[in-house]
């Protein structure tokens, strides 16, 4: 077993470069290729159906089946050109995967042969199996019926044979069963919110978009050391390994010079996702050690949701053509930092006015900070809720770990914007908010500086950070469904809108101008998220802890405590009035979430134990043996055991760790039985919390072992074999 390991780790090394076949051209020449995008649809659509498939994607107006048949039509001509020959609707469900079934174009001819047939019935709507998915008990086991819609909006995109279609997942009686779906809803919640406020300063506005940029961390494994560690394979993570010698301590890793096999399996990756039409932009080398990171050009939300969807599906299959396998486990390794999905969350007017950026003049400042201070009130009401969208089993072992934010949801606004929402407590509610710079400096003005991007500093322990134009959800975890996050933000967003709209008309009425009543009715709402959710300081520190309990944070550390939040009358009550879920399809998900927790940690808990049984007690006690037998050879030759005090050291620790592990790991199949007696999801979920907080009391023993057992005989790739091949 040692050889195998040692052979496995010396072929890692020796692995060379995979070429990678680059297209022809300019990265704009072949971008969008396997996508029917816009350029698409002019070619292949006649010019009726062309204009009612734009009027459906840009303003929401239902197709026909005569319009669904040309769509069709269209698209599989172009599809055979690509050598299409199946189609699947892609969706969503809550496994935080995605799924599809693929369906071949051919249909009988009636002559004894076949024909490639696909039309607007095909495109619009499918049936795959509801019950097979988690729905929480919206369906039961015998009921199989739930569909799929196609989602317009989203483009239809080419994967090798198979033409994918997004969709929405839905059951027989409407209810959502995936992140679409609510997602989708959300967007439009936040919409139909901002823009009665929009048109206070500008009546053309009739839409506003919602933005997402999101960070995608990873690890890279080298793929036949994955093979030999079943942990990875079967959990996603290192549940026993010693840190290496060298691990991140020394920085040299982070924007380092990409290893070339590593650069290889980046532009494979990137020309497959341009030429899906997925704007990567950036890689670049992470923290740890074979931690790396990708991000695209921000876009509209739903979009940019199922690219980032896409793109983790390619890493996976992209990788193994290189010989290795991606982590997307926010804590893949301990004692190095962990992976996230930083979501970038910003909102527009159809227009074209960002909505998180100062304007051109006071007015269009005033509504920069009409939407700024309104979002920061949304996180302040639901800070609890935003926190239970990003919590899961496996980011609970990466939040307030290393560079992740703590499990608080507070907000950082740098130094500018603080010192701006202080003084807007301070001056008349008419006084002009100007850019500094822009025009001459006029008494009583509230300036913003006019390089606005970077005047503030950025916090990394902040779990929701303004950085100059848009908001960064750095919480969320790098395995996750961007939907879950920012369908809890836009929400909570929408809810706040309306409530500050209905504010300002209050004050509209008593007689107040538009921009007087704005701000009267800002200043409250400022004054409060000054004093609760704003925090600028160390987010690790135990008295930020102590000031956020104090301030009525949510301060929960425990993922099934945090879910639970979903279904608490406030949650229920914004969620509802938004028409985002309702409360039958809050409560399922829940139930999903607990299921889900406990699922993992419980897979955990087996794969730990017996990886203890079978693998690290079998090599140690060979360990212990070989130094029995040099003992008693001790004996043997010199008539006693003096010489050998090392060695009866050594068996004495092994034996003590041995014990250790042996008792533990009964505890844990006890704890492990008794929780799965429980039928109750959530409780379920509680024992399960704390058997996942005794998997690190399992695996200390198991760890100090590594440091003494012979190098030949441990059975695991080690962390210094795993973190440094490139």
């Amino acid at each position: 077993m040692s050889i195998d390991r040692l052979d496995l780790v010396k072929e890692s090394f020796e692995k060379k470069t995979v070429p990678v076949d680059v297209p022809e051209g300019k990265t704009s020449d072949y971008f969008g290729e396997l996508v029917f995008d816009r350029r698409k649809m002019y070619k292949y659509l006649d010019a009726k159906t062309l204009k009612a498939l734009l009027e459906c994607i840009d303003k929401g107006v239902p197709l026909d089946s005569k319009t669904a048949d040309g769509v069709a039509r269209g698209m599989k001509e172009w599809a055979m050109e690509h050598h299409v020959t199946h189609i699947t609707h892609w969706f969503q469900p809550l496994t935080e995967g995605t799924a599809e079934k693929h369906d071949s174009l051919i249909d009988y001819d009636g002559k004894g042969g076949v024909i490639e047939t696909f039309d607007g019935k095909s495109l619009i709507q499918q049936e795959p199996d509801a019950s097979s998915f988690p729905s929480g008990g919206i369906r039961a086991t015998f009921e199989a019926r739930g569909y799929t819609a196609w989602d317009p909006t989203s483009p239809v995109f080419i994967q090798d044979d198979t033409l994918c279609i997004p969709t929405i997942f839905v059951s027989y009686n409407g209810e959502a069963l995936d992140y679409k779906t609510p997602l989708k809803k959300s967007l439009k919640a936040v919409s139909d919110a901002a823009v009665p406020i929009c048109k206070l300063f500008d009546p053309s506005v009739s839409k506003v978009i919602t933005y997402l940029g999101w960070e995608q961390e990873y690890f890279l494994v080298d793929e036949s050391l994955y093979s030999a560690r079943s942990d990875l394979m079967i959990t996603g993570r290192t549940l026993m390994g010693h840190n290496s010698s060298k691990n991140q301590q020394l920085d040299d890793h982070y924007f380092g010079a990409i290893p070339t096999r590593v650069a290889s399996f980046m532009r494979d990756l990137e020309i497959a996702g341009h030429r899906l039409g997925i704007p990567l932009k950036t890689r670049h080398n992470e923290v740890a050690p074979n931690q790396f990171e990708l991000a695209p050009i921000y876009g509209e939300a739903n979009l940019s949701n199922d690219q980032n969807q896409i793109v983790m599906n390619l890493m996976n299959s992209i990788a193994r053509k290189h010989g290795f396998v991606v982590l997307f486990h926010e804590k893949p390794f301990a004692g190095v930092n962990g992976s996230g999905k930083h979501n970038n969350w910003s909102m527009g007017t159809d227009t074209g006015v960002p909505l998180f950026a100062p304007g051109k003049d006071a007015k269009g400042n005033l509504q920069f900070v009409t939407f700024f201070v309104n979002v920061l009130a949304a996180v302040q009401r639901h800070n609890g809720l935003l926190k239970a969208s990003i919590a899961t089993a496996s980011n609970a072992y990466r939040l307030g770990a290393n560079e992740a934010p703590p499990a608080i949801v507070s907000a950082f606004l740098g130094k500018t914007m603080t010192d701006v929402l202080h003084k807007l407590l301070t001056v008349p509610s008419d006084t002009p908010i100007e850019i500094a710079g822009k025009r001459g400096k006029k008494l009583g003005l509230v300036e913003i500086p006019e390089i606005f991007v970077d005047n503030t500093d950025r916090n990394r322990t902040s779990p929701f950070a303004f950085t100059g134009n848009r908001f960064e959800f750095r919480a969320v975890g790098s395995s996750a469904n961007c939907a879950g996050a920012i369908t809890t933000l836009s929400a909570a967003v929408a809810e706040q809108l309306t409530l500050f709209k209905a504010e300002v008309d209050k004050q509209i009425a008593a007689g107040k101008k538009t921009n007087v009543a704005i701000m009267d009715a800002l200043k409250p709402v400022i004054a409060s998220v000054l004093d609760v959710v704003c925090f600028d300081g160390n987010g690790y520190s135990e008295e930020w802890k102590a000031e956020a309990q104090r301030r009525g944070l949510d301060v929960k550390t425990s993922v099934p405590e945090m879910i639970k939040v979903f279904t608490e009358p406030a949650s229920v009550e914004m969620f509802t009035k938004t028409g985002v879920y309702t409360e039958e399809e809050l409560h399922a998900r829940n139930e999903v979430k607990w299921e889900m927790y406990s699922k993992k940690v419980q897979i955990e808990s087996r794969v730990l134990v017996r990886m203890s049984t079978n693998h690290i007690i079998p090599a140690v006690l060979e360990y212990k043996a070989r130094l029995l037998k040099e003992v008693a050879l001790c004996k043997s030759v010199f008539g006693s055991a003096d010489n050998c005090t090392a060695e009866l050291e050594l068996i004495g620790k092994i034996s003590d760790y041995v014990e250790q592990i042996r008792v533990k790991a009964a505890a844990m199949k006890l704890a492990r039985k008794k929780a799965n007696a429980i039928e109750d999801e959530y409780e379920k979920a509680v024992a399960y919390h704390e058997i996942a907080e005794a998997l690190e009391d399992l695996r200390k023993p198991i760890d100090n072992l590594e440091e003494i057992v012979d190098n030949r005989i441990w059975p695991l790739p080690k962390y210094r074999e795993m973190l440094f091949i490139s």
